[in-house]
């Protein structure tokens, strides 16, 4: 990781927890090359700048849930359930860390966001489109319809009634 980070090894570590698009402690630590336990420190000496739309702590469920996800070993040495930080704790982490390569990564982190925003938005708009095409298309196949039954019934030849003989008719008894 040494280099520039690509958007996919950063989309990769984005998940979507409590409705908000986060990503863990342990992954922000390998991508800024500090151990995880250096940069939960650092948060710890600065929690003011991490209220709780910034940062959360996972619960037990939300980490068995996510060792379900994405298939890690429930065998390790993590002591503390991780760290999640939304969008804005991400970038309030390049000034606590303060580093060259924390400037560095957060920029590339905070452009994948970006183009996430953009994405999603995009397919509200298509969707919306999509349902107002619905919309118009069911009301245009009613209309169809109720047209060719109109044509059917003018296709349709007239019904027969049944006719009286013509002619005298003489009553038996």
């Amino acid at each position: 990781m040494k280099g520039i980070i690509g958007p996919e090894i950063i989309k990769e570590r984005i998940f979507i927890i409590r409705g908000e698009r986060v990503m863990l402690d342990y992954d922000l630590a390998a991508l800024y090359e500090v151990e995880t336990k250096q940069l939960k420190r650092a948060v710890k000496r600065n929690r003011s700048r991490f209220p709780g739309d910034f940062m959360f702590e996972l619960t037990e469920k939300e980490v068995q849930n996510l060792r379900c996800q994405i298939g890690t070993s429930s065998w390790g040495g993590r002591r503390y359930n991780p760290y999640a930080f939304t969008e804005q704790g991400i970038a309030m982490l390049a000034t606590v860390l303060n580093s060259e390569r924390a400037i560095k990564v957060n920029i590339a982190i905070m452009r994948v966001f970006v183009k996430i925003r953009a994405v999603l938005a995009a397919h509200k708009e298509l969707a919306a489109r999509l349902t107002e095409l619905e919309k118009r298309m069911d009301k245009k196949d009613r209309e169809i319809i109720s047209l060719f039954e109109a044509i059917r019934r003018l296709m349709a030849p007239p019904p027969q009634k049944k006719k009286e003989p013509i002619g005298f008719r003489l009553n038996k008894k």
